[in-house]
């Protein structure tokens, strides 16, 4: 469907933001331990990153709040990053894994959280 003024349609994300408690440390979980691109920090509480294009705001949580954000990464290689991201410290909740067979691809997921208990996920379309 052709995009229009009236239906602007959503087709590419510009930018995520995920809550965090202590954004000194979740900056060091994804630029040390998950090897993301660390872009810039800026008060207050706010830290960026590049994730192929799409920027991640990582945003101070306010007293009481909590996190919410789930996030989907993209790889090539799902069981290649699984045992990458493990060996540099990250505990998975499950394990890559089949979801979904479709008519062309196998959709795999594997899912773990950060330094704040937010879930995070790494994905790949596998090609059949």
């Amino acid at each position: 469907m052709a995009e229009t003024i009236s239906n602007p349609g959503l087709s590419k994300i510009g930018q995520l933001a995920i809550r965090v408690k202590d954004v000194d440390a979740a900056i060091t979980f994804y630029r040390d331990t998950l090897g993301m691109k660390f872009l810039f920090k800026a008060p207050p509480g706010l830290g960026f990153f590049d994730c192929g294009g799409v920027r991640l705001m990582l945003d101070a949580l306010a007293e009481g709040d909590t996190g919410t954000s789930v996030v989907y990464y993209s790889v090539n290689d799902i069981h290649a990053s699984s045992k990458s991201l493990s060996d540099r410290g990250v505990k998975f909740e499950s394990s890559p894994h089949l979801v979904a067979k479709m008519p062309d691809h196998e959709l795999w997921m594997g899912f773990f959280r950060d330094v704040d208990n937010n879930l995070l996920a790494i994905m790949s379309e596998v090609r059949s």
